[in-house]
């Protein structure tokens, strides 16, 4: 019988802040050698930060990685450090971890398999390795594996772990969040240990990077492909294990081809230990919860990341608004999300109320300012140029790019970054202005549907046990509130026929055809594939905003905007 205790350090890392991301590793290791850990493992490329992207071609960068690295190598002791970072070696560029104890650095391992799909472009960047590389400590065996290394079915790293050649699986990951994303984790994991009978300790990044929020969630999986411990979702924790090993009898077959395994000897951490571990086994979230709590991370983490302290929302009294509100306020604090509710003629008493409820629920500082003036002023600058009978997308568009060129002028004066409020659906068929609701810096619910957005406004008065967001708000047909008793389903379909419709033909990427032969309105999928093709411009000019669907427009979803392949129904 053999133990090991396994340390997974899962850290909110920043891309290029090599003195912040290093001195927080150090930190970790400290903590990891009180607790008596033979081995503490990092996230996926922890030293630069995930994903670096283009950073990746300037060779300062990756010296700077490397000088990092080394400056963590130097502060080691017992326990052995596997660590993510970039690798320069020969020309090339790899996916890399390495393997420090004791000052030295005692092996590299090179990702195997890079994914480039999806958001990830792994093979713009870096060369695959080719060797596995196997720690032996306490008469056991841990294969070191960099996250898409586990999730190949039949791969390279799985021929290497079956057989019983391993008894644990090592897996550094930087693997991004949408709903349900941690089941799919548990799923590969569990396939893989199954495969190995090996036990799995995979451990992810937490945080936001741009579009992308990584969950945490990092845990360790039996080789029944059970989940025996688990850390928190967005947050770092430090996930420590103890795991035990029957090892009688166990043969160790040699490698097909020896070149492609390098065996390294690892020492136990030989500190007096108290007692073994109980395992940790963190909270579970539904679906509504584990949404919000990343958009909030993926919020406040873009905020703080580019160097703002608050944050300004233009309040309309509607959903979206409100939801964006409510988001950053528990990202950032009350005190640093400022409100700006902006009235015109067509605004009803009912909505500028409602701004004002929910600034007083959220703590929020709220000013007023009344667009009437602007744009009368507006109308009488463009002379005869403007048709004056004050109707159509024209005159809708100029009181939307009045609020926006407003929330602007305040982020200039300010410093304040300002959040767009616009949901996936909307931005999906091009339901926003450009230069108006859609001007500023980071778009929170983006990637969010309009239904959902209905599902996280109730999940947030239920979650707070009072009323944060006016029940008026979320029972009020949606208005952007234009013209004249305006609303959204007069030029939409109903949200819910809506949302489903663009799931199939955006997430799905299902034909118009299979769209109608499920059951929807021929005519009506017509016009949505339309409006959803024809607006792709606009989308490319959005800000960035947080990814919770499986395909989200912008990094998912990249299509042509000059395009004479607008599919249509035949």
């Amino acid at each position: 019988m053999s133990m090991i205790r396994i340390a997974q350090a899962q850290i909110n890392t920043t891309v290029g802040a090599f003195h912040e991301n290093s001195s927080k590793i150090t930190r970790m290791i400290e903590k990891a050698t009180d607790q008596g850990a033979d081995i503490i493992t990092f996230p996926e490329l922890s030293v630069c930060g995930y994903p670096p992207e283009d950073l990746l071609l300037k060779p300062d960068f990756l010296e700077d990685n490397l000088k990092a690295l080394h400056m963590i190598r130097e502060k080691t002791g017992k326990t052995a450090v596997v660590i993510g970072h970039a690798h320069l070696l020969d020309g090339r560029v790899y996916n890399a971890a390495s393997v420090l104890q004791n000052g030295r650095l005692k092996a590299t391992y090179h990702k195997v398999e890079l994914p480039n799909y999806g958001v990830f472009d792994e093979k713009r960047y870096f060369t695959e390795g080719a060797r596995a590389t196997v720690l032996e400590v306490n008469r056991t065996r841990l294969n070191l594996t960099i996250c898409e290394d586990i999730w190949i079915e039949g791969g390279f790293q799985e021929r290497v772990s079956r057989e019983g050649r391993v008894d644990l699986v090592l897996n550094i990951s930087a693997s991004p969040f949408h709903a349900g994303k941690l089941d799919v984790r548990h799923r590969i994991a569990s396939r893989f240990a199954l495969k190995s009978r090996a036990f799995i300790c995979l451990n992810n990044l937490v945080g936001g990077q741009d579009e992308l929020v990584f969950d945490g969630g990092a845990f360790v999986m039996d080789p029944r492909g059970r989940v025996v411990a688990q850390a928190e979702r967005f947050d770092e924790d430090l996930l420590i294990t103890d795991i035990r090993f029957d090892l009688h009898g166990r043969t160790r077959p040699l490698p097909h081809d020896p070149s492609s395994e390098l065996l390294v000897p690892i020492e136990p951490c030989s500190r007096q230990r108290d007692g073994e571990l109980s395992p940790t086994m963190a909270r579970e979230y539904g679906r509504p919860d584990e949404i919000y709590r990343a958009l909030v991370l993926g919020t406040g983490d873009y905020v703080r990341k580019n160097g703002f302290r608050k944050v300004l929302i233009g309040l309309s009294g509607g959903i979206d608004s409100s939801l964006t509100a409510a988001v950053a306020v528990d990202a950032l604090g009350p005190e640093n999300v400022i409100g700006v509710t902006m009235p015109s003629q067509y605004t009803s008493g009912e909505t500028l109320t409602d701004a004002e409820i929910l600034a007083d629920n959220l703590r929020i500082k709220l000013y007023r300012v009344p667009i009437t003036p602007v744009y009368e002023a507006y109308l009488k600058a463009t002379g005869e140029i403007m048709d004056k009978e004050r109707h159509g997308v024209a005159h809708e568009n100029i009181q939307a790019r009045i609020r926006g060129n407003i929330l602007m002028a305040i982020s200039n004066q300010s410093g304040w970054l300002v959040l767009t409020t616009g949901n996936k659906s909307e931005i999906a068929v091009g339901y926003c202005t450009l230069y108006g609701d859609m001007a500023g810096g980071f778009a929170v619910i983006k990637d969010v549907p309009k239904t959902m957005v209905f599902e996280l406004s109730e999940y947030v008065n239920s979650s707070k046990e009072r009323e944060v967001i006016p029940a008026t708000v979320i029972s009020r047909p949606p208005s952007a509130e234009l013209r004249p008793d305006q609303k959204d389903e007069d030029t939409l379909p109903p949200y819910s026929m809506l949302d489903a419709i663009l799931h199939a033909y955006v997430e799905e990427d299902r034909a118009p055809e299979e769209i109608v032969e499920a059951g929807f309105d021929r005519e009506t999928v017509k016009e949505v594939v339309r409006m959803v093709d024809l607006n792709e411009y606009k989308r490319r000019q959005a800000p960035p905003g947080v990814k919770i669907t499986p395909k989200a427009f912008g990094r998912d979803r990249r299509l042509p905007i000059t395009n004479a392949y607008l599919r249509t129904l035949r």
